[in-house]
This record gives structure tokens, sequence and C-alpha cells, in this order.
């Protein structure tokens, strides 16, 4: 009778450790192999203390169907193939890649393209430190076309239901229970708050990874243009209705704390020591050293202090199509203008080697 009783409260601990986990649902532009796109999303997967109930593409750092087949691969690899991925827009809400042609042509270029085909800047450790690098421009292709995966092709396969409505679903079926982590372009975001009024006040609130306010870097891309964060962007409608829908919170990974938080040599190496699938997979495909946006989003998210310092401001996005346009716009209490503009926590400074510790667990299962 004692042993019974043992196994029933060993179930139901375990049922209430289960029932207690936070839900999450990752939205992101997963570019790949490697790289902080798919480093973000094994973060929250490797988590203990999460569920991922599915994740949607957009396009991006790349375009979706080829983000699909890496991240795909990505949750094969790690093993992670119980996870759903939906797919989600392949456009932008307005944006066009010609009129970002002709926008270059007329007021100047922009360091990252994504998907409409300029090449990464890598962060190389030299002997002065960590010294950003960009290559020449890589081959554009098109939306549909998907080169070769150096990492394989998956057999998984994405589900059948779309982006948009997968996450209108999961959070009409988690009422107040869900937050939505989007590290890319927010047009999935979007979309689901003009199909579902309801659909942000439904969730625990969204973690973005966007927005620029005054990164202090040498660093040109941000330096000479310090209101220019690619996410926003790519998709400034979109982001300009996520920001001002009616979530419970808001936090902002900044551009300002992203440049604080580089993925080093050093951390590569600790990953590369175990013999875990998630850290072969980054040992194998996580070779540029540069920064970590999404990760510390999603390391944000699961562990807030984290962050030492932030500012609570109001943040739009500049819809002007002038050479501002896609910037980041935030206002004081005092200044704010009377459109509807909302309260975010803009993520300013972080606790680096804290961070460091937690990413360098989370990929070899030791957190």
């Amino acid at each position: 009778m004692k042993i019974l009783r043992l196994l029933h409260f060993l179930a139901l601990a375990a049922s209430l450790a289960c029932a207690q986990k936070r839900l999450v649902l990752i939205d992101q532009d997963g570019s790949g192999p490697g790289g902080s796109n798919q480093m973000a999303i094994l973060s929250l997967l490797q988590s203990p203390q999460v569920e991922v109930l599915g994740i949607t593409m957009v396009t991006g750092n790349a375009w979706r169907d080829e983000e699909t087949l890496h991240t795909l691969r990505m949750l094969e690899l790690t093993g992670h193939s119980n996870v759903p991925l939906a797919k989600g827009a392949v456009f932008p809400l307005v944006r066009t890649q010609q009129e970002a042609q002709l926008t270059a042509a007329i007021d100047g270029k922009v360091t990252w393209l994504g998907a409409w085909g300029q090449g990464p800047s890598t962060l190389v450790e030299t002997a002065h430190g960590v010294t950003p690098v960009t290559p020449d421009n890589l081959q554009a292709h098109g939306p549909y076309e998907i080169p070769p995966l150096p990492e394989g092709q998956p057999t998984l396969k994405p589900i059948e239901e779309d982006a948009v409505h997968f996450l209108i679903r999961q959070v009409r079926a988690h009422p107040h229970q869900v937050t939505i982590y989007a590290a890319g372009p927010m047009t999935n975001i979007a979309l689901a708050i003009s199909i579902d009024s309801e659909f942000a006040g439904l969730t625990q609130g969204i973690v973005l990874m966007g927005g620029s306010l005054n990164p202090q870097t040498d660093d040109p891309e941000f330096a000479t243009d310090p209101r220019h964060e690619f996410n926003f962007w790519f998709d400034p409608e979109a982001a300009h209705i996520v920001l001002r829908a009616d979530w419970p919170r808001v936090d902002v990974t900044t551009v300002d704390v992203s440049i604080k938080a580089p993925f080093t040599q050093k951390m590569l190496d600790e990953i590369s020591k175990s013999q875990s699938p998630t850290a072969r997979y980054i040992a194998a495909w996580s070779q540029d050293r540069y920064y970590m946006w999404d990760e510390l989003a999603a390391c944000a998210w699961l562990a807030p202090t984290l962050i030492t310092k932030e500012s609570v401001l109001y943040m739009d996005v500049d819809l002007s199509h002038g050479p501002a346009y896609g910037d980041t716009l935030t206002w004081t209490e005092k200044l704010k203008p009377a459109t509807g503009v909302r309260l975010v926590h803009a993520q300013v400074d972080v606790d680096l080697p804290r961070f460091q510790k937690m990413f360098v667990g989370l990929m070899t299962g030791n957190n």
C-alpha cells in the first residue's frame, strides 16, 4: 500500500512539474545551418523550464522555405523531432526587394539585406579584441529556390497548417499562458493580430529581438546609423502593428545590448567538449563569431535577471518611406504622441559572464 501511495505521489509530482512549465511559441527566421537563429531556438528547446508548443518560420535572414529545411534538419540532428513547425510569410507586408534596391541607390546602402542577398558580418578574435568583418555580397536566389543544404536534407516535414493560424490556435488553446518569442521580422505576428483582435491580449506577452536606441560601438553598421535594426527594417509595417497591440508585456532585446554579447571561441570550445547532440550540432555548424542577438533574447526571457539595465519607454517604427523608413522611434511619457503607442521594456545591458555560462550550459545539457 505504501509503495502504491509513493508511486501515486511521484506521478502527481511529475504531472505538476510538467504543468508548471512555461509555454512558448517560437517565431523565427531560421537561417542555417547553425548560427544565431538556430542557437536561439535551441536555447528554448534545451531549457527544462519550457515547453515549446511549436515553431513558425518567416522570411528574414533567408527565405522562408530554405529556413524551414535548415530548422527541420536541426530538429532532427538535436533530438527535437517532436516539435511542430509551420511555414509562415514569404514576403513583408509592404516593403519590397525592389524598393530596398531603389532606396539604396538614393539614400545609401544598409549592411545586411537578409534574404535579399547580402552577406552577414562576422566577428573574428584578434590580438586587439573582437573585430567585425563583412564579406562581399553573397549570390542572391529566388524565394522558392533552395540551395543544397550542407548539413543534409531533413526527413521531417512542416505541418500542413499555416503559421498564422497555428499561432492563433495555440494561444486560444492556452489562454493567458503562452509567451510569443519573435526573433525575426514580425510579419507572422502582425498577421495573427490582424486576423484575431484578441490574439495579443490572450498571451502572457511577447519577447522581441529588434530595435535600436543608441548602441555604443565602433561597428560602422550601428555607429553611423544608430536607430537602424534589421528585423524592424525588413518589415516596418509588421513591427508597427506588433508594437501597438494589446500585449500584457513587451520585452525588446535591442541592438544596444546584443552587441555586448559576442559568441566567442572560448564558448565554442567549451560546447565542443560535450557529446550531446545539440553540442555536436553547434560544433559542426556554428563556427562564425558574431553577436548573439536571438540567443540573448531567449535567455533573458528564461532568466530576466540577466538584464542589468533596461529603458521603459514608448516604441514604434518610422513608416515614412524616406531615408529613416524602418528606424526605431521612442518617446518618454511626456513626449509621446497621442496615437496609441505603447510601453516596452527595452534591454540595454547584460550580465555577460552569467549569460555566457547559462548559454553554454543549455547547449551542453548542464543546466
